[in-house]
């Protein structure tokens, strides 16, 4: 009898897995673990992820995209669906990654949903393979190999193939001298004829390529089914709306019949949901495009989502994440480009003799050429950024007179409305340009402890706005950085405020450039170009000034109240050590 048990185990061994469609396979087989959710236990699936899983499963669809917002469940879904293709139809698997520590993250996150699931534990253990290959970061496992790859190092594309291509965050990807990243990739499949592609991403810019794919898909779009007229309409944050000061109170207008909809209907409304086809003429590509607002998930209330938006519509910078991540809507970059005869109609009442109540500190960005110094100050409220003034001094760079008097101006102190007394900050001063970096370094070492740094403007979108440059007293601003916040903010007329004491010449240069979208190596890319005849300076020192206000760290209420007092600050007293103290 005990071979007859074996043998019948064998055998039931040999037999291929049932054909079980795979949304009901991963309720009935996945199991999320503690540490990925406040609710572990069984995976139940929203009702717009079972599309998404149906797109995986038509044999006549070969790509599939998916645009999406954060809270929808998009990472334990992809997680889910390569556990499927591990258990029921081995092949080689790639799972790409924007960086390797995402990667890696990644590889440790899905094989603990493998350990807490019973009929998938050990099939990703690390002695899967009786060569011993696996790794954390390539799984062997009968009939195929789980590779996570990282796209910014895309040479180790090279020697991989796959059936299954499933890529993360693409809009993260950096395209290299090896090329796009999402092309490479895509030609590791070439050798499958059932070959599945799958990119899923949270927009940024509306030119990145989650927006492209889902540009050539079907684009589908999700529809909920309205309680008072029986219409499919798609929610969009438009008709979201609420009483003035009650964000709680959040609801859904329905744009067919106009009917007020609660959010206890939006269950219900989703749960009867469909995926519709906008652009059914594309075939093989399905295309997915999704936002918060159709989330069951607690921290996706109508009402939670409308008090965030009330904070992040204060400024572009919080504003496009909000845009990004919560309406899964690309941010628009088109037209950015400035009209500086708008922008001195702009001009308001104030000055550095009149300072609006609302500024709370300085700071200075200076532009060096041969024969004169360009300064910009600019003063900083909790939210808002004030162009204050613009001056020039002139003479020769290499001289003693245009440091005394740039000196002179970073001394000077002005009456604060609230009483107290105000100064200048923060200065940065451009060390980048024409060969003037001994002069620069020579006025700003012995000022250093009043925030006084030598700056060198280096691109780049993603670097941060200022950073110290290894060990040299030398600090990196990421011009690219804080320009998109410039231009955010002024072609938005949201966050930014110019003085009347700026003169046209301030705004002619101001205007100098534009953010343009350029090809390169086919991928379309944001950068900066300079209008042609036009100069830079007051742009660039903008820039500076908006950058180092990143080295101030004192607190919003302690500087409240410093500018509330009359008296002057007390300087810390400096304590002098002698060199025996320290035997």
């Amino acid at each position: 009898m005990q071979v007859e048990a074996i043998r019948a185990e064998a055998l039931r061994a040999l037999l291929p897995p049932p054909n079980v469609p795979l949304a009901d396979w991963i309720e009935s087989s996945v199991v999320i673990p503690a540490s990925a959710s406040a609710l572990p236990g069984k995976m139940q699936l929203w009702p717009f992820q079972r599309g998404w899983c149906e797109a995986i499963e038509d044999p006549e669809i070969e790509r599939i995209t998916i645009q999406k917002g954060a809270r929808i469940g998009y990472t334990q879904w992809l997680s889910a669906t390569l556990a499927h293709f591990v258990a029921n139809a081995p092949a080689p698997i790639i799972a790409l990654q924007p960086t390797a520590d995402d990667a890696r993250d990644y590889s440790v996150e899905l094989e603990s949903l493998f350990e807490a699931s019973p009929s998938l534990r050990g099939l990703l253990s690390d002695d899967a393979d009786e060569s011993g290959r696996s790794t954390m970061l390539a799984r062997r496992f009968p009939g195929g190999s789980l590779k996570f790859l990282a796209a910014k190092s895309p040479r180790n594309l090279r020697r991989h193939t796959t059936r299954f291509l499933a890529m993360d965050e693409i809009d993260g990807y950096e395209v290299t001298q090896e090329g796009d990243p999402i092309k490479l990739a895509e030609m590791r499949t070439l050798t499958f004829r059932d070959r599945k592609i799958l990119a899923g991403s949270t927009p940024i810019f509306d030119f990145g390529p989650i927006t492209r794919l889902y540009g050539e898909s079907d684009q589908r779009i999700y529809e909920v089914l309205c309680p008072e007229c029986g219409g499919f309409h798609e929610i969009e944050w438009a008709q979201i709306t609420w009483p003035e000061g009650q964000p709680d109170q959040a609801a859904w207008t329905c744009p067919g019949c106009g009917c007020v909809i609660e959010e206890r209907h939006k269950p219900a409304m989703v749960a009867q949901g469909r995926w519709r086809a906008t652009a059914p003429e594309v075939k093989g590509h399905a295309g997915f495009r999704i936002n918060c607002l159709f989330s069951p998930h607690h921290n996706a209330r109508w009402g939670k989502l409308a008090a965030e938006f009330l904070q992040a519509k204060r400024s572009p910078e919080t504003l496009q994440p909000f845009v990004n991540t919560i309406l899964g809507q690309p941010w628009k970059t088109e037209g950015e480009d400035f009209d500086e005869h708008e922008l001195f109609r702009r001009r308001e009442p104030f000055s550095l003799d009149q300072l609006p109540p609302e500024v709370l500190w300085l700071t200075c960005g200076v532009d060096c050429q041969d024969d004169r110094l360009e300064l910009v100050i600019m003063g900083h409220g909790e939210t808002d950024w004030l162009v204050l003034d613009h001056r020039v001094i002139w003479g020769p760079i290499d001289g003693e007179q245009v440091w005394q008097d740039l000196d002179s101006v970073l001394r000077e102190t002005w009456k604060h409305p609230n009483g107290g007394t105000i100064k200048i900050d923060a200065c940065a001063v451009d060390s980048g340009d024409g060969g003037h970096l001994e002069h620069v370094m020579g006025f700003c070492r012995s000022r250093f402890g009043r925030r006084v740094v030598p700056i060198k403007g280096v691109p780049g979108f993603s670097r941060g706005l200022i950073q110290k440059s290894g060990n040299q007293h030398l600090w990196l601003v990421g011009v690219d950085a804080a320009k998109s916040q410039l231009f955010a903010r002024v072609s938005r007329s949201q966050g930014i405020r110019f003085s009347e004491a700026l003169p046209p010449i301030f705004f002619e240069q101001f205007a100098s450039e534009r953010r343009i979208v350029r090809y390169v190596r086919g991928k379309p890319e944001a950068r900066f170009e300079r209008i042609k005849g036009k100069r830079a300076e007051t742009l660039d020192a903008s820039v500076y000034a908006l950058a180092v206000r990143q080295l101030i760290g004192q607190r919003l209420d302690l500087r409240q109240a410093e500018l509330a007092s009359a008296a002057a600050p007390k300087a810390p007293p400096r304590v002098i050590k002698s060199a025996w103290m320290a035997r």
